[in-house]
């Protein structure tokens, strides 16, 4: 669909399931090399990787602790050692931790930090590190979420990492436009992903979703995908420091949708 895309490599953190998982096979489709990071499941990994290769790309799998500085180095490197160089890096990986926050544990809250914040510090500082060094107009895509607009009361530790993410890609979006290095987020709402499939499992935790969506309806992580490769396409060329929010209206006060207030 993008033909600038073909014969490009992207580094997709988190990309053993779910929207990582997705945005990995959409890349395949666009026959790109992608670098699938995965923590602690190999068989996903493996999963994504066929996936990319059967849509016509290339892929390889690497375990990697994307919170610390050799986990986001050995992606780097497995970029340019299996393919020669590197064009988009998406920090996708994330989790989050259900605690009302004055029972919230600093180990459980470092946690998520960890991830969803530090992570996408360590994954953007080292691919813009490379753009720099090597004069390209890289391109980085940091998944966010609706919660960094919409406070979420229990999961305060994602809220705020979230929150982070959203100035911290508007921050370097500015800091490095003028090296043509776009830099963006997506934030997804409600989506069909392995995290969300016990909650959605149960109809009345289902149906209350569904309510907060104008549109009527839980998204696909295909859906975020294809954003995704809009984002890392040059037809977006001309947009950097955005979320994109792919949320069937979540973030548009569905409360009023019936004209309520």
């Amino acid at each position: 669909m993008y033909e600038d895309l073909k014969g490009k490599t992207a580094v997709i953190t988190g990309g053993s399931k779910g929207i990582g998982h997705a945005i990995a096979e959409r890349f395949g489709q666009e026959g790109m090399n992608v670098v699938i990071n995965y923590n602690s499941d190999p068989a996903g990994a493996e999963s994504a990787v066929a996936s990319v290769e059967n849509k016509g790309g290339h892929a390889v799998a690497v375990q990697a602790d994307i919170s610390t500085e050799l986990g986001v180095q050995s992606l780097l490197d497995a970029a340019v050692e299996n393919f020669g160089d590197l064009d988009v890096w998406i920090n996708n990986a994330g989790m989050e931790i259900k605690s009302p926050t004055h029972e919230l544990s600093l180990d459980a809250w470092n946690k998520v930090t960890a991830i969803d914040q530090t992570g996408v510090f360590l994954g953007s500082r080292i691919a813009l590190a490379y753009f720099k060094k090597h004069g390209k107009a890289g391109n980085i895509i940091n998944m966010s979420s609706v919660h960094e607009r919409i406070p979420w009361p229990t999961f305060a530790s994602y809220a705020a990492a979230k929150g982070s993410v959203k100035l911290f890609t508007q921050t370097i979006a500015m800091e490095y436009a003028k090296d043509n290095i776009r830099v963006n987020a997506i934030g997804p709402g409600a989506i069909n992903t392995p995290i969300n499939a016990q909650k959605f499992a149960d109809k009345a935790q289902y149906d209350q979703t569904v309510k907060m969506v104008p549109m009527d309806r839980i998204g696909d992580p295909e859906e975020v995908a294809a954003g995704a490769a809009w984002l890392a396409s040059n037809e977006s060329s001309y947009v950097t420091g955005i979320t994109l929010f792919i949320d069937g209206g979540m973030t548009l006060y569905p409360a009023f949708k019936d004209g309520q207030g």
